[in-house]
């Protein structure tokens, strides 16, 4: 599958992997950043997401041979990645099968254990929106809201939004794709599975998806690996507390 990616940036490729619902592009303010350091980013929307294919098979070992044949594709090697989330999964299971092309690993809050689907709301707001009604991108966010409380999560959301025509909005992402194969997002990383490389993992001192008990198997999964935590942020991480998200990331990448 050929992914879509936004690359800009001269240097050594640092490819950035979005989570479940997001694109290449949530990421490109702080992306940019990066770039200024000698990078070359790849922004690449995931199969089912942003400008990428749509698809009605979806795994993570799907995911991860899409991201290789991109790396094939575009003669990339040497990478650092980052994954963030669904990303971070994804980054999790081509570093184990292809190390060779590896760097250095970023996974940003996302363990390897498994997660049970907790987006059953999203999926069911997103379900409901009838574009045929909804002409505009506030009339969308009050359908929304019904579902969805938390007004960054459906700013987050509505960043999916495009005109399909001219009057007519819609979504990039694969919906209903993604909802068939719902249950395979939270699917945990092979205990079985180990990574020797160089790996930070960084979890939002706010957010629930890294508990103290998780750092355990983190350590004997990825034997090199180390934990930071982001002050003041939660699962969004890299949004919340970009700042201090931005100075990790460059003091492990540098070193």
């Amino acid at each position: 599958m050929r992914l879509h990616a936004n690359v800009f940036g001269e240097g050594r490729p640092f490819l950035i992997l979005h989570g479940f619902l997001g694109m290449g592009d949530n990421w490109k303010t702080l992306a940019k950043k990066i770039s200024e350091y000698g990078y070359q980013i790849h922004l690449i929307d995931q199969r089912n997401h942003g400008r990428s294919p749509h698809n009605d098979q979806f795994s993570y070992k799907l995911l991860a041979s899409d991201l290789l044949e991109y790396c094939n594709s575009n003669n990339l090697k040497d990478i650092i990645l980052l994954g963030h989330s669904m990303g971070g999964k994804t980054a999790m299971f081509f570093a184990v099968n292809h190390p060779e092309l590896l760097e250095k690993l970023i996974i940003a809050d996302i363990g390897p254990k498994y997660y049970p689907l907790h987006h059953q709301d999203i999926l069911d707001g997103l379900s409901s929106l009838d574009f045929d009604v909804l002409k505009t991108r506030g009339e969308v966010d009050k359908a929304l809201s019904v579902y969805v409380q938390d007004t960054g999560v459906r700013m987050f959301l509505m960043k999916n939004l495009f005109w399909k025509e001219k009057s007519e909005l819609g979504l990039r992402m694969n919906l209903d794709g993604l909802i068939q194969n719902s249950s395979e997002i939270g699917v945990e990383f092979p205990e079985d599975s180990v990574y020797k490389g160089e790996t930070l993992f960084l979890k939002g001192a706010k957010s629930n998806y890294i508990l103290n008990e998780d750092e355990v198997r983190i350590k004997k999964q990825f034997s090199q690996s180390r934990i930071n935590e982001i002050s003041n942020a939660g699962h969004w991480l890299h949004a919340e507390n970009p700042a201090e998200f931005l100075a990790s990331v460059l003091e492990f990448i540098k070193n």
